[in-house]
């Protein structure tokens, strides 16, 4: 496939993008871990005393975007169970993923590598690579009992995946209720609510008496669509709720023709182009709270309740077994997502609505309870992070960075800036492949397989990213910087 340049790039782009079914030999180059600040000595064998290692819970929640907390301060949702771990270690306000897609962020978040190495870059029937390095295989590996519940979203297969000792999961999405579970390769259905049915799962595999320490990898079906709350939740908040989000006025004038397009013929462009053409701006549209779109945006909403409950379900059972003092709970979305910002739903794109995500972490090591953390943290630090926190060697081929100094409170140089992507889907043919460089002020967003627009926003000042300002002379400096700190991020990331 031949790469074309953005009317506003002036820059050449790497070919990997051109190349988009390329085999996975990149995932088995062993690269740089490209983080700024020393890796901290992990000589530690698995031999040396492992019954003192962390335990580690990880609870992943679909579709989960940053700020729906009320810890975050949301306006109407409560979270009483997910605000103990923000009170008990540290919020992080600036966690982002490296690609906003459910399989392509699961993989980042298990492997430590952007899409580009990993190999995973669809939703459609990809999975890791058998010799891709995970933070639980390394795990197991070095002594600990591993287990993983819930969703897996990488290929539909439901069966046991290498690198855990317990297996609990489902076919591709999954119900929320009355669902068909493997546990351990054996199929079998049973009645209840999904969120409800991994917390049993999860807490029983926590009850168990045991010699190692061990790693649990609860990974939540919610709040992913079609959003069915559990029935004790399905009245728990009322559609004069929700907000209107300030670009849900966004006429799009000013970005690329793709995306007025797409929202006027749906993501398959299956509706036919307008009489006249796509429009060089829209008509502003009326926000109904009671309409149907909204009605599943407060389902959306709603179904976050049984994953609070369930938070508070493992806390209090790390309590009762006596490991929560020796136990790092992580809490963390597996990508952000749209509720009529720039008259989105769903994800991929990257605005900061799709790419910003919740990350908590409380356990031995975080010095500054109930901190809040304002530094660039990626998905891709995850495995990194888990893997110091154990004293254990991190593989070359991870590019995360570990997030210990952070939690340390130790005050150390950090990332500047870093790489988003994502990879076009066939089946969704109207979101085209693309990249960004998001700085603490400033993001480049550039489309390099179309010929259309590249952005760029001053987050400073226009935090809901309404004005581009690719186009305007006074930024070209800006425009310039960021297209050399794109190129620069490529070469790095390989």
């Amino acid at each position: 496939m031949q790469i074309v340049q953005g009317i506003d790039s002036n820059n050449s782009y790497p070919g990997f993008f051109a190349v988009r079914e390329s085999l996975r030999a990149l995932t088995l180059i062993l690269g740089t871990v490209f983080c700024i600040y020393p890796q901290l000595s992990r000589a530690e064998s698995p031999s040396d005393k492992p019954a003192k290692r962390p335990n580690f819970v990880f609870i992943l929640i679909d579709d989960m975007r940053w700020d729906v907390m009320s810890c975050a301060g949301h306006p109407f949702v409560r979270t009483p169970h997910i605000d103990r771990i923000a009170k008990a270690g540290a919020r992080f306000t600036n966690a982002f993923v490296t690609t906003s897609l459910c399989s392509p962020a699961r993989a980042s978040f298990l492997t430590g590598c952007y899409a580009h190495r990993h190999g995973v870059r669809f939703n459609s029937d990809m999975d890791l690579a058998p010799e891709m390095p995970t933070f639980p295989k390394v795990l197991k590996a070095a002594g600990y009992h591993t287990a993983y519940v819930g969703k897996w979203h990488m290929s539909g297969d439901p069966n046991p995946r290498p690198g855990f000792n317990y297996w609990l999961s489902f076919f591709n999405q999954g119900e929320y209720v009355d669902p068909e579970l493997n546990e351990n390769g054996r199929n079998f259905k049973v009645k209840g609510y999904m969120t409800d049915l991994l917390t049993q799962y999860a807490a029983d595999y926590l009850n168990r008496t045991r010699t190692k320490p061990f790693c649990l990898y609860l990974s939540h079906k919610a709040m992913h669509a079609e959003f069915i709350p559990a029935e004790r939740h399905k009245n728990l908040y009322k559609p004069s709720d929700l907000l209107k989000p300030i670009s849900w006025r966004d006429t799009l004038e000013d970005k690329p023709r793709w995306l007025r397009e797409v929202t006027l013929r749906g993501g398959r462009l299956k509706n036919p182009i307008p009489e006249g053409g796509i429009p060089a701006a829209l008509e502003p549209s009326s926000w109904d709270p009671t309409d149907e779109m909204n009605q599943r945006r407060l389902n959306w909403h709603r179904t976050l309740a049984a994953v609070d409950e369930s938070v508070g379900q493992v806390l209090d059972t790390l309590k009762t077994t006596g490991a929560a003092d020796n136990t790092y709970v992580i809490f963390a979305g597996d990508n952000g997502f749209f509720l009529g910002e720039h008259r989105r739903m769903d994800k991929r794109l990257a605005y900061e609505e799709s790419i910003r995500i919740p990350l908590l972490i409380s356990g031995p090591k975080v010095v500054n309870r109930g901190s809040v953390l304002k530094q660039m943290v990626l998905n891709i630090d995850l495995a990194p992070t888990i893997l110091d926190l154990a004293g254990i060697k991190i593989p070359a081929a991870m590019q995360g960075c570990s997030i210990v100094p952070l939690l340390a409170g130790k005050k150390t140089k950090w990332r500047k800036s870093f790489l988003y992507e994502y990879f076009m889907e066939d089946w969704l043919p109207g979101i085209p492949t693309m990249a960004a460089v998001r700085t603490e002020q400033w993001k480049y967003i550039r489309y390099p397989e179309i010929e259309d627009t590249d952005e760029l926003y001053d987050l400073t000042h226009d935090p809901h990213e309404m004005q581009n300002l690719v186009k305007d002379l006074k930024f070209r400096d800006q425009l310039a910087k960021m297209r050399a700190e794109m190129d620069r991020l490529l070469k790095e990331t390989r």
